[in-house]
């Protein structure tokens, strides 16, 4: 371990010890937010190494990817799942989308403990780096709870964690191993076909897994025909069919994209998004409407 990666950790384990201490005054072990992935693997490396009494938590999206869950056991994280999975809340609320996010409300972003340790970074991404520029921070969600966070890991680069994860021989989930069984730090864990995702990505996931086209549809048809308002402010339809209302959410980014791409064709008809999609994803939507 060079000397900068070994003043980070000292720095990180610092941090944890007290935060503990902070949690233990109010009765309660400190959370370690364990996703999975491999900045959760280092968090829950350095509690280990703290010396700490801690709590660790996986919290069940119910579309993370397939192992997550078994991998999260292994690690003897506890697992705790939410009071409905992703797709009965479409079936309640819709398509989730990037301007609205409530999967991740409801799924990922509530209290549990009133201390908790996050594996976030700011090498993550500009908006991270804007958003978290201390290692501690005041979280309030949605219902108004309020969590004291903390950041250990929050100014390490990439380098640091693929050094410390060989350093210290930690298993991390098989997704991050390319074919040879070698650790690839630059990729990421997250929900499968997540909307959050750029538009590529998410649909190259669709294609890989394109059970979820299905079982997004068969859900969103629930919605559809009993929530969705199918009309604009001058009462006109605006999707024809549920396979029109997935087409739009996950190819365009409006409703006008959505009409200039798939609204006409050469023959001057509507083209057939049932058959569109089920040509893109290789996958039999028979049964669906």
């Amino acid at each position: 371990m060079t000397e900068d990666l070994q003043k980070k950790v000292d720095r990180a384990i610092r941090l944890l010890q007290s935060a503990s201490k902070v949690a233990q005054k109010h009765g309660q072990p400190l959370e370690i937010c364990y996703s999975g992935g491999k900045d959760s693997e280092v968090i829950l490396e350095l509690a280990k190494m703290a010396e700490i009494k801690y709590r660790a938590i996986y919290k069940n999206t119910t579309i993370d990817p397939p192992g997550t869950i078994k991998h999260a056991l292994e690690k003897g994280v506890e697992v705790v799942r939410p009071k409905e999975s992703f797709f009965q809340l479409i079936r309640r609320k819709g398509l989730p989308s990037r301007t609205v996010r409530f999967c991740c409300q409801i799924l990922k972003e509530y209290k549990i403990c009133d201390y908790a340790v996050v594996g976030i970074r700011a090498e993550e991404s500009a908006k991270r780096k804007e958003l978290y520029q201390e290692p501690t921070q005041c979280r309030i969600y949605q219902n108004k709870d309020e969590v004291e966070q903390y950041l250990p890991i929050l100014n390490w680069t990439n380098q640091d964690v693929a050094d410390f994860i060989e350093e210290r021989g930690i298993k991390c989930h098989p997704l991050y191993y390319d074919e040879n069984g070698r650790f690839d730090v630059t990729r990421r864990l997250g929900c499968m076909c997540c909307p959050l995702a750029s538009k590529r990505k998410r649909i190259e996931e669709f294609r890989k897994h394109p059970i979820m086209v299905r079982q997004y549809i068969r859900n969103a048809s629930y919605y559809f025909d009993n929530h969705y308002k199918n009309t604009n402010r001058e009462g006109k339809t605006l999707f024809n069919s549920v396979f029109e209302f997935f087409t739009m959410q996950v190819f365009t980014e409006s409703m006008e994209e959505f009409r200039e791409r798939f609204g006409r064709n050469l023959f001057d008809d509507g083209i057939d998004c049932k058959k569109f999609l089920e040509d893109y994803f290789n996958v039999n939507l028979d049964g669906l409407h």
